[in-house]
């Protein structure tokens, strides 16, 4: 994929790795629309700002629309409130799932459309190290990301016959508003960004950004022993 011929949708564009996506795509010379809740906080030069959140129905048929030129699509937006499986509120369990996974499948079914007809495209589904492992906290997010995982392995086959390739994403802590309270080794959302759209041009399934995500994608195979060394 030449991403100077390609024509980007970045949802969360705003901020965060959002906004670095959208920048990355720019400097290499792609259009880009810029989703967010809000439109004005969008602040990048070039751009095209576009009302949306993920989680409603009638602003997601409302980008297609509006964006019918697209042959790549970059499911960034997410959310991160902390609910515990066990005794979190469960009105934000179901955010987390409303917004990685449901929120994500509905963009790609408003989109693929789009890409196929537009003679074949990219999607890339951002996911997380933890979508592969769990720390015990953040239950909410983790079981969220895992489910966005399953479902980024199952599109990746039903689109593949269309010309569409589906690829995701897999880092660790990125220095970003959303980690803002942790205490740990962060990437640079700059530097994920052009791993990210790096990873796209070669036309890759799965981009593993950082060496968090490499040793739990390795550990993977040992199962639960290997991962969870406590439990033993």
């Amino acid at each position: 994929m030449n991403i100077s011929e390609q024509v980007a949708f970045v949802t969360g564009a705003n901020r965060g790795l959002g906004r670095h996506l959208a920048l990355e795509l720019l400097s290499r010379g792609a259009k880009v629309y810029a989703g967010a809740r809000n439109p004005d906080s969008v602040d990048i030069p070039g751009v095209i700002p576009v009302k949306l959140d993920i989680t409603n129905p009638q602003e997601v048929a409302a980008a297609a629309v509006a964006a019918k030129d697209v042959t790549l699509l970059i499911n960034n937006a997410g959310t991160s409130t902390g609910a515990s499986l066990l005794d979190g509120d469960l009105e934000k369990i179901h955010l987390e799932f409303n917004t990685h996974v449901f929120g994500t499948l509905s963009m790609v079914r408003a989109f693929a459309p789009i890409l196929a007809k537009n003679g074949g495209g990219s999607i890339l589904n951002i996911l997380s190290v933890l979508s592969w492992v769990s720390m015990g906290n953040e239950g909410a997010y983790t079981a969220a990301k895992a489910a966005e995982w399953g479902l980024t392995n199952v599109l990746r086959l039903n689109l593949y016959p269309q010309n569409v390739r589906v690829a995701s994403l897999h880092v660790g802590f990125m220095d970003t508003d959303m980690t803002a309270g942790v205490e740990a080794p962060k990437s640079n959302p700059a530097d994920i960004a052009k791993i990210a759209i790096d990873g796209i041009e070669s036309d890759s399934f799965e981009i593993v950004a950082d060496d968090v995500s490499r040793t739990v994608q390795s550990n993977l195979a040992g199962g639960v022993a290997a991962i969870y060394p406590q439990l033993s």
